[in-house]
């Protein structure tokens, strides 16, 4: 959501990567703009940089190999609707912005998550 917001801010010259970096202290709060103001100065140069360590920080090997697990492993429950499973399912993937399933495998694993009346 955040590069997207990025994306609809265009100025002529500057690279996209620079205004994702200028914007990104805007789309954060308390512990997480602590975090940002704890490096010195100018340290972080790129968007690239500041990326790979926010994921490191927040979004650590083990919570995305968790939230994996509970993507691959959905299944809509026995009194839920399809909406409902559909942004449950969508929740998963919104939680886990590393979980690197293309949009065919989204879907695949969402459908054989559907109950069999629901498919």
């Amino acid at each position: 959501m955040y590069i997207e917001i990025c994306n609809t801010v265009k100025i002529v010259g500057v690279p996209d990567d620079a205004i994702r970096l200028s914007l990104f202290s805007f789309s954060l709060a308390g512990e997480a703009m602590t975090w940002l103001h704890s490096f010195k100065g100018n340290s972080l140069k790129t968007w690239e940089e500041v990326f790979e360590k926010f994921l490191k920080k927040y979004f650590p090997e083990s919570k995305t190999i968790e939230r994996k697990a509970a993507i691959s492993s959905f299944h809509q429950f026995p009194d839920e609707s399809l909406s409902e499973a559909l942004e449950r399912f969508r929740g998963l993937l919104r939680k886990t912005p590393t979980h690197e399933f293309s949009g065919p495998i989204q879907l695949n694993m969402f459908i054989d998550g559907l109950r069999p009346q629901t498919k």
